[in-house]
């Protein structure tokens, strides 16, 4: 079984809610991160303690889960060791040998760009000038740094051999669909593209093992940086309806816009989807925080919820009430999803 976690929007959506209750709820075998690097933050919050993640998965809260970056993401060792420390995963996180390392070098290039600064609102975390010199192969590997020797495997075959012998994969996109570089909002974008299809072939997976799709939409939209965003709301009105976020990598206060259909469809057209997540609820209804059967929404939240289902077509089977990973409905057994 492959379950293939991705998001909907801008990034920010909640993704690292939805894949730490996934580990924990289905208990999965591996769970592989795609994506670009250590540009992008997932927070995961259990039991009440709070990880802000860049590199290891956000599914390292199932404890016997072996733990995977595949060959497509960018390593910042600094991050990654840092990180490996910070959730004590020392024996069961492991990068494949022909990820990218970004270097001091490539930061300081990103941060003297005053385009990628002002103009696009980059993270300066070295990324886009990593998968610059990637492109032009001369970028470094995993395998020629003697400190990430002992996390070294092969992640295509791990996974693959773990699918091939029914164990279930958990794959964990990064950012959002409209930051792709190419199906995105160029130039407003990341360094790659990082929708369902570019994810599985971050882990290198064929689009034949892939079993669920599930898009991570939050119950509004949001967005760090420049590039357009419709209906943005006042930060005046996103104080209002209490939803001012922060961002996990850079700190910056998050734009904000309602929930908005037209950008889902194209998104669901782009992924695919099988399922849906919606996540803070809690946060434009606030009534159903910690609620955890969907029979115990208020009826105003069970409509947002049913009106998204109309529209998209795509059953809604996790439905995020809280921060804590614990605080989640979820709907896949009623709806027919095993």
């Amino acid at each position: 079984m492959l379950y293939l976690v991705v998001d909907g929007f801008f990034g920010d959506t909640g993704k690292g809610k939805v894949i730490s209750y996934l580990a924990i709820a289905d208990k999965p075998y591996i769970v592989v991160r795609g994506g670009v690097g250590p540009n992008a933050g997932h927070t995961v919050v259990i039991d009440g303690n709070e990880y802000k993640l860049r590199q290891i998965p956000s599914g390292f809260v199932y404890e016997r889960s072996r733990l995977l970056i595949g060959p497509g993401v960018l390593v910042n060792p600094k991050v990654f060791l840092s990180e490996v420390e910070l959730t004590n995963t020392y024996d069961r996180v492991f990068l494949d040998y022909n990820c990218g390392i970004i270097e001091d070098i490539h930061i300081e290039r990103e941060r003297g760009d005053r385009y990628l600064k002002k103009k696009i609102g980059s993270t300066a975390s070295g990324c886009g000038a990593a998968q610059s010199d990637r492109a032009l192969r001369k970028l470094k590997l995993a395998k020629e740094i003697e400190e990430l020797e002992k996390y070294l495997t092969d992640v295509p075959l791990e996974v693959n051999s773990a699918l091939d012998n029914d164990e279930y994969v958990l794959v964990e996109g990064t950012q959002g669909t409209f930051l792709s570089l190419y199906h995105g909002t160029y130039p407003y974008v990341t360094s790659k593209d990082i929708i369902a299809s570019a994810i599985l072939s971050d882990v290198g997976v064929g689009p034949k093992k892939v079993d669920e799709i599930v898009l991570v939409f939050k119950s509004y939209v949001t967005r760090v940086g420049g590039g357009p965003l419709e209906n943005e709301m006042s930060e005046e009105e996103a104080a209002e309806k209490n939803m001012v976020e922060i961002a996990t990598v850079t700190g910056r206060k998050r734009r904000v816009a309602p929930f908005n259909f037209r950008y889902a469809k194209r998104a669901v057209m782009l992924n695919t989807p099988t399922q849906i997540a919606i996540t803070k609820l809690d946060v434009i209804y606030r009534d159903t925080y910690n609620v955890k059967e969907f029979s115990k929404l208020p009826m105003e939240a069970k409509r947002f919820i049913e009106n998204i289902e109309e529209t998209l077509k795509i059953p809604v089977t996790i439905i995020s009430t809280g921060p804590d990973a614990k605080s989640t409905i979820d709907r896949r057994k009623e709806l027919g999803f095993d």
